[in-house]
């Protein structure tokens, strides 16, 4: 049995990070702190603090109102992006396995340290030469808040679990920054949720009791079909000591001009609000002004995003139409097109040479299902090595069991090195369709 709460590094005061562990040059540069001022004055917040009415220690910072006391933050640690900060063993009903709610080190689109938080599921069986293989989950939209993160519940916190956990594979899930931390998080920022992702891995790493492999493969479904995206085109340069076998991106969000045009009269739309406000809080004021996109109403509405979760923001914020909340389009302030376009997989430009699987179903609702006909059809121009799988009939998120066992044989030939792209043929329902750069991709 593990201690309640373990510190596993030794913090040591802030100071400038070794050049080894900067990421590459980002296109886009946010404003600094002072600078970042519409969010916060919007949520009566002050901004770059702590929210938390619970009272502060000589060495560490409360957690967000709510959460538990495992959320307190240290004053000072190592600035090094994957470094195991604490960790602590949870409870998780009906999982297959032991799960560990950690702390770590990941950067912000400032390339600025951030703490993250998030779960490490370990097989209830012997590992094996060389540990665990890894599979990290990127979750999907759940709301933008501290107290949305996952890993307040390990028992629920990622889909078909025990399909992973009973393949011999070991499971990180990030909660992403600004979810289990003060903040709000940067939704749909691609590098920042892709590096939370890759760095949650390297973490475990650090875990003893983990027994952890450096070989992994990320999965993600919707928001994490994004971030799983972007693991794919920063994988083989970020997380130094890792190796990235393969990606799954299920529903992935691109094309952001046309599923801007889809949202507008969807149930859904109030997605471009918190869009809009998770870019804001990545590049800051100056670089994302909110104002210039947000209308007055909803600049009054934005409270709502850090007092409540999913269903609490839905509640809020469907009743408003698309002009009412974000009258002006985006794609026409130039600012805004510069950060949109850079958080878009269509606008990747290079192939990485890791094998990437596309899943989806054929009657999703908030994604269309077009959408990553034009994404795969634009990755194979530029020599990815893509497969995407279609299955009749399936939902947004009804599509994820049924493709799991297809999913699962897909990850066991990437961790076993088998030829790309994969021979294998779904058939987890009747009448998938299984499609690749060879056979081109029809709707």
């Amino acid at each position: 049995m593990q201690s309640e709460s373990s510190f596993v590094s030794k913090p040591h005061s802030a100071g400038p990070r070794h050049a080894a562990i900067r990421r590459r040059a980002s296109t886009l540069r946010a404003a600094s702190c002072a600078a970042t001022g519409l969010v916060a004055l919007a949520l009566g917040v002050a901004a770059c603090s702590s929210t938390s009415s619970h009272s502060t220690s000589p060495t560490t910072l409360p957690p967000p109102e709510g959460l538990p006391s495992f959320y307190s933050t240290p004053k000072t640690y190592s600035h090094t992006p994957g470094t195991l900060v604490k960790y602590e063993r949870v409870p998780a009903s009906g999982v297959d396995g032991t799960a560990y709610r950690v702390m770590y080190v990941s950067r912000s689109e400032q390339e600025k340290p951030e703490l993250v938080t998030g779960l490490v599921y370990v097989p209830n069986t012997t590992p094996p030469a060389g540990g665990f293989p890894v599979v990290s989950w990127a979750h999907g939209t759940n709301g933008m808040a501290p107290q949305c993160a996952p890993s307040l519940d390990a028992s629920n916190a990622v889909p078909s679990i025990n399909a992973l956990l009973n393949a011999g594979w070991e499971v990180t899930a990030s909660d992403y920054q600004g979810e289990g931390t003060a903040g709000l998080l940067p939704y749909l920022v691609g590098n920042v949720a892709a590096q939370n992702t890759i760095d949650i891995v390297k973490a475990v790493g650090n875990l003893a009791v983990a027994h952890a492999s450096a070989d992994y493969v990320v999965w993600g479904h919707s928001e994490g079909g994004q971030t799983a995206m972007f693991t794919w085109d920063i994988g083989r340069s970020y997380g130094t000591g890792l190796q990235l076998k393969g990606v799954v991106a299920g529903a992935p969000p691109s094309q952001f001009a046309y599923i801007y045009s889809f949202l507008k009269t969807s149930r859904y739309r109030y997605y471009v609000l918190m869009a809009a406000v998770g870019m804001n809080e990545a590049y800051g004021s100056a670089a994302a002004p909110l104002n210039e996109v947000a209308s007055p109403l909803a600049m009054k509405l934005l409270p709502i995003l850090s007092k409540g979760c999913y269903n609490y923001v839905a509640n809020h914020a469907d009743r408003y139409t698309m002009a009412q909340l974000v009258p002006k389009d985006p794609f026409t302030v130039p600012a805004w097109h510069k950060i949109i376009m850079a958080n878009d997989p269509e606008n990747f430009a290079t192939p990485t040479g890791v094998p990437l699987l596309l899943i989806q179903g054929t009657k999703d609702k908030q994604i269309p299902v077009i959408s990553t006909q034009f994404l795969a059809q634009h990755l194979c121009k530029i020599g990815a090595g893509v497969q995407r799988w279609l299955y009749p009939g399936m939902s947004h998120t009804g599509v994820i069991a049924p493709s799991t066992p297809d999913m699962v044989q897909w990850i066991k030939d990437r961790f076993a090195n088998q030829p790309v792209p994969d021979p294998y043929k779904p058939h987890g329902m009747a009448g998938v369709m299984a499609m690749d750069c060879q056979t081109g991709f029809p709707q």
